[in-house]
């Protein structure tokens, strides 16, 4: 029983062993330790901040990750430089006969602001850095002082017990705070491996999204795995448990694995790459602008995003007007009367197309590639004619070459005086004398 005596006596052996260490010369010297590393951390520190501008500047938005990764990179050496020198001089002081309770002190305090500074400046969901800044430097705390051992042999004993499966507090805790870490682990790092793949000068774009693809799949892959061995689960049995519902999940989702391998296949063959304008036999048609695992994303000239299951372009005919080359023939049709000098007229209107900003034209380019106008067929009411241009891009949305062609052919043909047919019909009364005696 606890009793005022003992009371008494604990109090004075604390008070005995607090005078002690703080008349003990070596107290001083690991105290003077303390501030001088810390000085020097932070003039090393400041040292980097003032030498390299790139580590305190903002970046931009189209600038290099590794370039992002670096800024304020001075707010943890601080920390850093502090904990390898703290440690150092502790591993000294662990091999002599005087304790080293001050600096294993200074180095949990080092490594508090370490993990604080990581948190700031690498998780930018604030609601996230506050749950990890909630949860992770309480844990760091406890394992400093040497609480966290037991407070986990606690959580172990409460336990619920279902037939052969037993559910521990300590293991939901550590799945759940592992389960967070490592999703926002991978999130992150597949974010940062893509945007430096993407940004690579020596890859094309194919390459870039088939690594980028990948990458991803390998991070997802890998925090699973790790996650189910946190969790317990012997992966040996849950590989063998996989086989078995593979085959029975490869025949329900047949589709998505479809999905899955013809989008590595499109990347691989180069068939399609971002900013193809792709347009499909059923008529939906518009940019490549993004790849995902189960389908293609295009954006039609109206604003829309049309998701394509990576399938439809293997298994059906597409046309890719941007593969090879921008550069592509359009051709726009009028008629004109039958009393048109049809050789005077396509003079007239090749030098009015010619003058289109968006035309291909000029005595350097190809006679074949240069606007033409032809006969294209004898029609009921006049002559259909056509004309044939050139042009880099594509003759839909933005550009709208064609309309503004057909409105120039038109003001130059009534320029000209030149008719536009349109239907005619002549009726002939065969025996008006039966006609006239009817109506009589």
């Amino acid at each position: 029983m606890l009793t005022m005596e003992t009371l008494q006596t604990s109090l004075l052996k604390v008070l005995k062993d607090t005078g002690e260490l703080l008349s003990a010369s070596e107290t001083y010297i690991q105290f003077g330790n303390i501030i001088a590393i810390y000085i020097f951390a932070y003039l090393i520190a400041n040292q980097v901040k003032q030498k390299f501008i790139w580590v305190n500047t903002s970046p931009g938005a189209d600038s290099h990750p590794m370039r992002k990764l670096v800024y304020g990179i001075h707010r943890l050496l601080f920390p850093l430089l502090a904990i390898i020198a703290l440690k150092f001089f502790y591993e000294i002081y662990g091999n002599t006969q005087y304790a080293n309770w001050l600096l294993q002190f200074a180095l949990g305090i080092a490594m508090m602001l370490f993990l604080n500074q990581l948190i700031q400046r690498f998780v930018l969901n604030q609601l996230l850095a506050k749950l990890f800044q909630w949860i992770a430097l309480p844990l760091l705390f406890l394992h400093l002082i040497g609480w966290l051992i037991p407070i986990t042999q606690v959580l172990e004993q409460i336990r619920m017990e279902l037939g052969n499966f037993s559910i521990s507090a300590y293991g939901l805790a550590r799945v759940f705070i592992f389960g967070i870490f490592l999703f926002w682990f991978g999130r992150a790092s597949n974010h940062f491996g893509q945007d430096v793949i993407r940004k690579h000068p020596n890859l094309d774009i194919p390459t870039k999204e088939v690594m980028a693809k990948l990458l991803e799949v390998a991070l997802f892959t890998i925090v699973v795995l790790v996650l189910l061995n946190v969790m317990g689960i012997n992966l040996t049995a849950l590989a063998v448990f996989g086989g078995a519902l593979g085959v029975g999940l490869g025949l329900g989702l047949q589709s998505i694995a479809s999905n899955f391998i013809s989008g590595i296949i499109i990347l691989l063959d180069r068939s399609i790459t971002i900013d193809d304008y792709i347009e499909f036999d059923d008529g939906s048609k518009g940019y490549v602008r993004e790849f995902r695992m189960r389908y293609t994303t295009l954006e039609t000239f109206d604003g829309k995003f049309v998701m394509v299951p990576n399938e439809k372009f293997i298994s059906n005919s597409f046309i890719n007007w941007s593969h090879k080359d921008l550069k592509q023939r359009f051709r726009v049709d009028f008629s004109v009367a039958y009393k048109t000098d049809i050789r005077a007229l396509c003079d007239i209107i090749r030098e009015v197309v010619a003058q289109h900003p968006q035309v291909i034209s000029g005595d350097d380019i190809p006679i074949e590639e240069r606007p033409d106008c032809e006969i294209d067929s004898f029609g009921d009411s006049g002559v259909n004619m056509f004309v044939e241009f050139w042009m880099n891009g594509i003759d839909d949305g933005k550009n709208r070459v064609g309309g503004d062609l057909l409105l120039t052919i038109f003001e130059t043909l009534r320029e000209h005086d030149i008719e536009i047919p349109f239907p005619q019909r002549e009726v002939r009364v065969l025996n008006p004398e039966s006609v006239g005696a009817k109506t009589d």
